[in-house]
């Protein structure tokens, strides 16, 4: 795959990201739900860390939920460099195209993930009770300090868990219960290709 191609991808998969996070915003106060199926909703949640909501100050209680924001943004940033070094090598080096397609797709995952954290806290306001402006005089947060926007939940079986199963059994349990987006979706594909096929992968 050329750079040519993987840029266009990277773009496509950002276009998508962020046109499906801007309609949310402006369309859903936080915690809306719309049921499409009875397996798959649109949900507005709103994601202050990494994944699955966790945050850095959960591990390290000494350092203030902001303090840990700009910190998670920043690694982030760092990281995409990192990975976006990984794919033009990988392209110049003329590795698999299995490779250089996964990398670009957790690279695209990356990045648009980051625009919601840098830029949303101060290009839109609150959706706490609300559907959030565009561009409001001011906005819910400073840069740096964005949330990120999820909105696909995909609830496929709902129920009380049989008494015999380790731990959880007789709870209430949700299959498949985390609210995401597009971009971690890239992520996610882009990683479980270079796990599942692995060695067509990384060839050499």
């Amino acid at each position: 795959m050329s750079l040519k191609k993987a840029t266009l991808l990277i773009v496509i998969i950002l276009l998508i990201d962020q046109i499906s996070k801007f309609y949310i915003k402006t369309h859903f106060a936080l915690n809306d739900k719309l049921e499409i199926f009875s397996w798959f909703q649109i949900a507005f949640v709103e994601n202050e860390g990494m994944a699955w909501g966790t945050k850095i100050s959960d591990f390290i209680p000494s350092i203030s939920d902001r303090t840990a924001k700009v910190c998670l943004t920043v690694f982030r940033i760092l990281a995409v460099i990192g990975i976006g070094y990984w794919l033009k090598k990988s392209i110049m080096n003329k590795n698999s195209r299995i490779l250089i397609f996964a990398i670009a797709l957790i690279l695209a995952g990356a990045l648009g993930n980051i625009i919601d954290s840098v830029f949303y806290g101060v290009i839109f306001d609150s959706s706490h009770g609300q559907i959030a402006t565009f561009m409001p005089e001011q906005g819910y947060d400073s840069l740096f300090h964005g949330h990120v926007v999820d909105m696909l939940h995909f609830p496929m079986w709902s129920g009380v868990l049989p008494d015999w199963i380790p731990f959880y059994g007789g709870q209430y349990f949700t299959f498949f219960d985390p609210v995401f987006n597009i971009a971690d979706m890239a992520i996610s594909t882009g990683i479980g290709i270079l796990i599942f096929f692995n060695k067509r992968a990384f060839k050499s």
